[in-house]
């Protein structure tokens, strides 16, 4: 008679998420594996099944070409709408969806057609156009490794022309000259940030040149790119658009942390050190949507 064992006991046997138990047990790899009362157990003895051979992903490629081409209704289309309204949702703006969309598609604002714009902030407006062309620097920049200049570059773009890029010391484009929190947190000091990020960015390319990045490897770097929070403002905002635009150089399937994530992914942030669990269940199950997505439009992945 078989011994078995919950998902989270294999899962801390093989290292691995127990996300990915359950997956492997759903998509029926796991012999002899069950489902009871809202559980998978598995055979103690199991063997850990091999990874399947990637799929040669062409989503940039087609971001690209539809990007160029100026297509209307595809992922491009899609994925910038998603993205610019979501990332900038969860740090406070009031442009709905369907806003949204209308400022991308017809680069307007459309009040006449939209009452409620009356009450929204210029800079919301401003900073979603602003995503849009940050979204557009991302996928012409997907293949070069991450940068000092590269984060500053997408800091510039996203704040530049909104109030606070006319306060005399907010300086769009350069770190911090204030302290700041994120959820109640201390971030790094403004004299200590440069050097913070320069250490980050020279971990995060030796861990790749060393043994290759994990999906955790990314979600480390952003969880230490918020930590330290370089810049006075849109740190969320540059560091999302970073995750998608090292997805998309990885060959892994990116994906858009969406408004109804929010607090999960807050909480994922802040747990990160003790249980890296939250965070990345989060983000993989805003990849499978992404997936969905992906699906819809028949592309491969």
């Amino acid at each position: 008679m078989k011994e078995y064992v919950s998902s989270s006991e294999i899962a801390k046997k093989w290292k691995i998420s127990e996300r990915q138990v359950r997956t492997y047990c759903a998509q029926g790899r796991i012999d002899f594996a069950k489902f009871e009362n809202g559980n998978w157990f598995v055979p103690k003895d199991s063997k850990k099944p091999p990874r399947l051979a990637k799929k040669r992903s062409n989503l940039l490629k087609i971001l690209k070409e539809e990007d160029k081409a100026g297509t209307s209704g595809g992922i491009y289309h899609k994925s910038q709408i998603l993205m610019a309204y979501n990332s900038n949702r969860i740090e406070g703006s009031k442009l709905s969806e369907a806003q949204t969309r209308y400022i991308f598609e017809t680069n307007t604002i459309g009040i006449e057609k939209d009452e409620k714009l009356k009450g929204v902030k210029v800079d919301d407006v401003v900073e979603t156009a602003n995503h849009f062309r940050c979204f557009d620097y991302i996928i012409d920049n997907a293949k070069r490794p991450v940068s000092e200049n590269m984060l500053k570059k997408l800091h510039f773009i996203l704040k530049n022309g909104t109030e606070d890029s006319r306060k005399e010391w907010f300086k769009v484009g350069t770190y911090k000259k204030y302290k700041n929190e994120v959820g109640g947190v201390e971030t790094t000091p403004p004299e200590l940030v440069e050097m913070e990020i320069k250490k980050l960015i020279k971990g995060y390319r030796a861990k790749e040149k060393k043994t290759g990045l994990s999906f955790d490897d990314l979600l480390n770097f952003h969880y230490r790119f918020e930590k330290i929070h370089p810049f006075q403002d849109g740190n969320g905002r540059v560091g999302r658009l970073i995750l998608f635009k090292e997805c998309l150089r990885l060959g892994i399937v990116p994906f858009i942390i969406e408004d109804d994530y929010k607090m999960f992914y807050y909480r994922g942030l802040k747990e990160w050190k003790t249980e890296r669990g939250y965070l990345r269940d989060t983000c993989l199950s805003a990849q499978d949507k992404y997936k969905e997505y992906l699906n819809s439009f028949g592309i491969m992945y």
